[in-house]
């Protein structure tokens, strides 16, 4: 199983070392990540495994959310059935 994550912002030190340290915490692994800066801001885009996770998928998603709040970022995190979903032609 795997879930997206979103991560959007202004551009600040330790954006990705925070998400990943987060997503580490739970036993989330990184499997693809793609992130850019456009000028101050930043976006970044996860592909993280979830199948080890220690906690439900849910309270994953809203400790992601929270970290999100504390650093004044957007973080979503979607589980891929949902992701899917909700790109299918």
């Amino acid at each position: 199983m795997k879930a997206v994550v979103t991560v959007i912002g202004k551009d600040c030190v330790g954006i990705i070392a925070a998400v990943s340290a987060e997503c580490a915490k739970f036993g989330g692994n990184i499997v693809d990540i793609s992130q850019s800066v456009m000028r101050e801001y930043f976006a970044m885009i996860m592909l993280v495994d979830i199948s080890e996770l220690s906690v439900p998928f849910s309270a994953f998603a809203d400790t992601m959310k929270k970290l999100g709040e504390d650093k004044g970022l957007e973080i979503h995190a979607m589980h891929e059935d949902i992701f899917n979903s909700m790109h299918r032609i």
